[in-house]
């Protein structure tokens, strides 16, 4: 296999937030330890009338230190989420301080991706109740910037004067894998030079809990919120919805390498497919899927012996672990057999459009680190999901290439190769 013609993408900031950890070194450190963020709902109050009574919040959330108070007011809690981490991974690729003509970055060129599968959803459902409740004329001037999920890229350029390539992606749970994707595309096809590539989610609101519950997508294990999300578990009985929020800053390797920054790793191939079977239900054997993983390794002119680590989509519902654990045996063949196929979901729950990117932070973490979060709950496998999803802990191993896999409601499909950063 060869390499798509096109620069070399390395990524060299990362930000997260997190149902079990605010920041990246809160939540990685909680991951590796296994914790569940799984609890009651606080955000609004819940009753019998709601099947699912349960979540992944973020805790001690604060923008203050990132955000005006106007602001506060002004943003949804996914555009906070956006901002909070876009600034942390801004920090850590070290282009907060100075302006980016000493660093040799053309801000013409400098530009964001953010994906969202829902946007301001806690707006919407406060503004209509308004509208209801006391007529048109008291609904915000602030609604729709607030509501719109684009809202999020858009603050992000504002705030650093990225004057680039600015959009978000809207594709249900892959959306922020396809933000990142289409990044690294801009910048390996020549059209941008750096990148800020993510994705953001606030969904824990009365009106999208009752619709999933609606679907039955979700977990009802309202007595045991913090074992409710086991992916690949056999008793397993839906996905457990999380918040939160992952940045990347994806630059060209040369513009990285010219101003001496601290590279993490690199984007080594990009995959998307669609299903073209159902509008919520995976295809069984997983073909989708298996096309974005197989295009991705391509892509990155990669080879199945050298993956070690999969993050696996793996949301804790019936249909989909199965097929992906499919998925992954017909496109690694006997490779499947001796890596580690985690789910960071089992602690986080899913954060729908936000999912993705928080999962390739942490592939690019266990391709620097060397050690893979395990997949915790997991006490009765499922006879199909028959990988090593590292359920006893944390696993410490070389991890040269990571795929990160991200599947959305209408058959979306992408696949992220992240290759570990030595320097050659």
């Amino acid at each position: 296999m060869t390499n798509r013609v096109g620069r070399e993408v390395v990524i060299t900031g990362v930000g997260m937030i997190t149902p079990v950890g605010v920041g990246v070194d809160a939540a990685w450190n909680a991951l590796l330890a296994g914790t569940s963020g799984g609890g009651v709902v606080t955000h609004f109050e819940t009753d019998e009338r709601y099947a699912t009574r349960i979540a992944c919040e973020v805790k001690g959330f604060d923008p203050s230190g990132v955000l005006e108070p106007k602001e506060i007011r002004r943003f949804d809690r996914f555009a906070q989420f956006a901002l909070v981490a876009a600034e942390e991974a801004m920090g850590h690729a070290g282009l907060l301080e100075g302006g980016f003509e000493g660093k040799g970055i053309d801000a013409g060129r400098f530009g964001v991706i953010f994906g969202s599968g829902i946007g301001g959803i806690q707006t919407f459902e406060e503004q209509c109740k308004i509208l209801q409740e006391r007529g048109p004329g008291r609904v915000s001037p602030f609604f729709v910037p607030m509501f719109i999920p684009d809202i999020a890229p858009g603050l992000i350029s504002i705030r650093y004067g990225a004057r680039g390539a600015n959009f978000t992606t809207v594709s249900a749970c892959a959306s922020s894998a396809h933000a990142i994707g289409e990044a690294f595309r801009s910048i390996q096809r020549g059209d941008s030079d750096v990148m800020i590539a993510g994705g953001t989610e606030a969904t824990i609101t009365p009106l999208t809990m009752a619709g999933f519950a609606a679907m039955k997508a979700m977990s009802t294990r309202n007595d045991e919120p913090e074992t409710a999300s086991r992916p690949f578990d056999a008793t397993r009985d839906g996905f457990v919805m999380g918040e939160g929020a992952g940045a990347l800053v994806l630059e060209a390797r040369e513009v990285a390498e010219a101003r001496g920054a601290t590279i993490l790793g690199q984007v080594a191939g990009y995959g998307l497919s669609a299903d073209a079977y159902h509008i919520t239900a995976p295809a069984p054997d997983g073909a989708g899927a298996q096309a974005a993983m197989r295009m991705a390794l391509s892509d990155g002119g990669l080879d199945p012996s050298e993956v070690d680590y999969v993050n696996a989509h793996g949301t804790s519902t019936p249909h989909n672990d199965r097929s992906e654990t499919a998925a992954i045996r017909t496109v690694l063949g006997s490779r499947a057999e001796e890596i580690v196929v985690g789910s960071t979901k089992s602690m986080t729950g899913h954060l729908l459009g936000a999912a993705g990117a928080v999962e390739a932070v942490v592939s690019v973490l266990a391709c620097g680190q060397g050690r893979i979060p395990p997949t915790i709950n997991l006490h009765e496998p499922d006879p199909d999901c028959d990988l090593d999803y590292a359920p006893e802990g944390v696993r410490e191993r070389e991890v040269r290439v990571a795929l990160s896999n991200s599947f959305g409601f209408g058959g979306h499909n992408v696949c992220l190769a992240f290759r570990r950063w030595d320097g050659s």
